[in-house]
């Protein structure tokens, strides 16, 4: 430990800062069991202060390669402190070719602990930025606004990945001393848009603001989210529930706000689809924790969906590995069609076929959304479209769990699938055509908005049938005649000219299935 002098050029106060050394951290470390590993340093302390002052602590240590994945820094709050403010830097040396360099993300609870799932959780930017601050009527942006009061407050360091020389960081806690301001009661947007009654809506679950790490504003979202054509959208900020309280001046008659997260683990992503206003969801845990389910079943008791994202990306982290057992839905199809999406799409088709040998119980619908962050990343490419009895929370998230919806790479696309048996029966998307094995059924998918593309029809046997392209006004009609026998479901794909777009034969929409038989 080591003593300088720092002024911190408020009001004229002057007073000695304290810097830390957390080098050797193994020798200061406490084992917290009951979630992911972590460890806690030891306490960085201020003594109280007359108002208008501000006192500075300055922390510094290195992570080495192997540490945990979330590192506590205990900071002693004392009476009378209206405002937290961190800042920090680490390094980041050169690293061999293939090798992960260091990346450090930050976040803060409160005197109430830092407890998996407890209601100590005051903010999380992960690595979008250097410095935050909290107080009673206003934070950055991931950050939740309430009283500073006395306690053990904790700096949370995700330490994502370390260099083989180790992680070296510092760390700049400053108090603001004095009176707080009266915290704002929250305003969250209604649950209820005027809708069409029952009727095809289209929505973008999953999107980031400067509330976690994209860079668009909420207000940019919005005009964006009409622009492209959606009747709603669904807040999914990484880690943090900190965006609830800004959306409600932003929606309208035109455009439902579902709220929710993106709950960032180390082993998969799943997107909360339309929590209950201000529900924050733990996510420091691994698939070995056994802890997800606990955790998809606050979800579901906050009246949201739980919908594992981009299951089949290769960004650290970001590769689902908690099974899909606990899964509403799943996000088949993620931003621009990659050959990510197309192995997540034959995944997605894989638990349709062992769907099918269960009678079509238990089958998880697919959704698509656009992961948007920041210009040129599109909203609502692509978009799900939901058939719901209204456009409502509860009647959308309905539709999503039934699986009654198709997923477009824009608004231009529409589709219309249904399946009719000999004797009138029909069935449409997420739905059921109860025919005999041996009844033969037509397979009807009508288009718009998708020139020059073709259509495939894909059973539990694959692909049986493949349409010639669509004319260039895109929109056509294409049939199949098939029986129970021979495809326990079927559903739709219209695909792209091999030629065009970024992935040769890129899908412009697909369905989820019909199921046929008894």
């Amino acid at each position: 430990m080591c003593e300088d002098d720092h002024e911190d050029g408020h009001e004229g106060t002057h007073e000695q800062d304290r810097a830390q050394d957390h080098a050797g951290i193994g020798r200061r470390a406490v084992f917290v069991t009951g979630a992911a590993a972590a460890l806690t340093l030891g306490s960085v302390s201020f003594a109280a202060a007359a108002p208008r002052e501000q006192r500075t602590r300055t922390v510094r240590g290195t992570l080495p390669p192997g540490s945990p994945d979330f590192v506590y820094v205990p900071v002693e709050v004392p009476r009378g402190v209206r405002e937290i403010h961190v800042a920090y830097t680490y390094d980041r040396p050169a690293v061999p070719a293939g090798t992960q360099g260091n990346a450090l993300d930050i976040g803060l609870f409160d005197e109430r602990g830092t407890e998996l799932g407890g209601r100590g959780f005051r903010g999380w930017s992960g690595g979008a930025r250097t410095e935050f601050s909290v107080r009673a009527d206003a934070a950055t942006p991931g950050y939740v606004p309430g009283p500073v009061r006395a306690g053990t407050w904790y700096i949370a360091l995700g330490p994502y990945t370390v260099a083989p020389q180790g992680l070296s960081y510092e760390i700049t806690v400053t108090l603001t001393y004095g009176e707080e301001d009266p915290a704002p009661r929250p305003v969250y947007p209604p649950e209820r848009a005027k809708g069409r009654g029952r009727a095809w809506y289209r929505g973008d679950c999953h999107l980031h603001s400067e509330y976690s790490d994209g860079r668009y504003t909420l207000a940019e979202i919005a005009e964006l989210a009409r622009a492209a054509g959606l009747d709603f959208i669904n807040s999914s900020e990484h880690n943090t529930h900190s965006a609830h309280a800004h959306w409600a001046d932003l929606a309208g008659d035109d455009l439902l706000i579902l709220l929710g997260e993106e709950v960032t683990t180390r082993n998969g992503h799943v997107v909360a689809l339309g929590t209950d206003p201000g529900t924050f969801v733990d996510w420091r845990y691994r698939a070995r924790d056994n802890r997800f389910g606990r955790f998809a079943r606050q979800i579901r008791r906050a009246g949201g969906l739980v919908v594992p994202a981009h299951p089949h990306a290769t960004c650290i982290g970001c590769n689902w590995k908690f099974g899909f057992g606990e899964a509403d839905a799943v996000e088949v199809w993620n931003g621009a069609y990659t050959p990510d999406d197309e192995v997540a799409l034959a995944d997605w088709d894989g638990m349709l076929v062992a769907a099918a040998r269960d009678g079509g119980r238990g089958w998880i619908p697919a959704m698509g959304s656009s992961d948007s962050h920041r210009s040129p990343d599109v909203i609502g490419r692509p978009q799900t479209v939901v058939l719901a009895d209204d456009l409502t929370r509860e009647a959308i998230q309905e539709g999503i769990r039934a699986g009654r919806s198709y997923v477009a790479e824009s608004s231009k696309v529409s589709l219309s699938l249904t399946v009719s048996g000999g004797r009138g029966e029909h069935a449409g998307i997420g739905e059921r055509l109860r025919v005999d094995r041996d009844s033969p059924v037509t397979v009807r998918l009508e288009v718009t908005g998708a020139p020059r593309c073709t259509v495939r029809f894909v059973t539990d046997q694959g692909v049986l049938f493949t349409g010639g392209p669509l004319p260039v006004s895109g929109a056509g009609t294409v049939e199949w005649r098939t029986t129970a026998s021979y495809a326990a479901y079927v559903r739709a794909e219209v695909r792209h000219e091999a030629a065009a777009g970024p992935l040769p034969g890129a899908l412009a929409a697909f369905t989820n299935p019909v199921f046929l038989g008894r």
